[in-house]
């Protein structure tokens, strides 16, 4: 057959609505049936995109799911309790990165500089991670931020340590995420069953990778690239969005007329999608 340009318009043509139609059936199966999850999120779990969020033009207006890490105990910053987007957590230890089928340094029968080299050679893995939605990871946060703030104005010297304090305290009890990632496998059905509360326990799809510690010494894993970040707003929905500022964009204390309650799905496919949004 001989290829001229409407050939090449043709076939470009039916390229993109066969992609099109893999991905209407690819997501019409992610919703069908009951979902997998179903968490009840406000605007601290997630945040407008940037580009619709100030104005009321806000056509293809998405929403980034803001979920954090358990950093290790002893980092005493005041901001790394907060561990958002991903990181290392105190539980995904060595032993932890060997039942995922990563081989760390201290499981590696070679050692020094050709350990390393094996260690930086391991590719991040796909997994599935378990997101906890306000539960006892959450409650070990708010428990570093009064330690933190205590602490700040404890070592404050100018007389505004209860100011800074406060600020702490705030934070994490009004903006930060609630939603932390407590766990990976690679079994859906084990994840499942371990964590069986489906109003608190979302299942989605994201990376593990080597970590090093600061030490320089072969660490755990960070985990990255959640399958699950970003929401696109159906249309009749946007109205529950409008005019919300990202957090970095807020006022200090200023939350009115800027919160939303949200019901987010996760499908059969573990991926997300809103069932319902209202403005406060």
């Amino acid at each position: 057959m001989k290829w001229t340009h409407q050939t090449a318009l043709i076939a470009g043509l039916a390229l993109i609505t066969t992609t099109n139609l893999v991905a209407l059936g690819g997501a019409a199966y992610n919703r069908s049936g009951e979902p997998d999850s179903v968490l009840n999120v406000s605007q601290r779990e997630l945040r407008p995109s940037y580009a619709g969020a100030g104005g009321k033009e806000n056509s293809g207006l998405t929403l980034q799911l803001r979920w954090r890490v358990l950093p290790q105990a002893e980092i005493r910053s005041v901001y790394a309790f907060d561990g958002e987007g991903g990181g290392a957590p105190a539980w995904l230890d060595v032993a932890k990165m060997a039942e995922l089928g990563f081989e760390l340094k201290t499981t590696i029968a070679a050692s020094g500089a050709d350990a390393a080299r094996r260690h930086d050679r391991q590719l991040p893995r796909d997994v599935l991670v378990v997101l906890e939605l306000d539960g006892p990871v959450y409650q070990q946060a708010r428990e570093r931020a009064s330690t933190a703030a205590k602490e700040v104005e404890a070592k404050n010297e100018r007389g505004d340590g209860k100011k800074d304090a406060q600020e702490i305290i705030d934070r994490e009890e009004r903006w930060s995420s609630r939603l932390f990632a407590v766990d990976v496998g690679l079994d859906r059905a084990a994840l499942r069953a371990k964590y069986p509360d489906r109003t608190k326990y979302a299942i989605v799809r994201g990376q593990v990778r080597p970590a090093w510690e600061p030490s320089g010494k072969a660490g755990g894993g960070t985990i990255n690239n959640l399958s699950a970040e970003t929401i696109n707003v159906p249309l009749q929905m946007r109205g529950a969005f409008e005019g919300v500022l990202p957090v970095s964009y807020r006022p200090p204390g200023d939350d009115e007329g800027r919160r939303f309650d949200a019901r987010l799905a996760f499908g059969q496919r573990l991926e997300p999608w809103l069932l319902s949004a209202t403005r406060q």
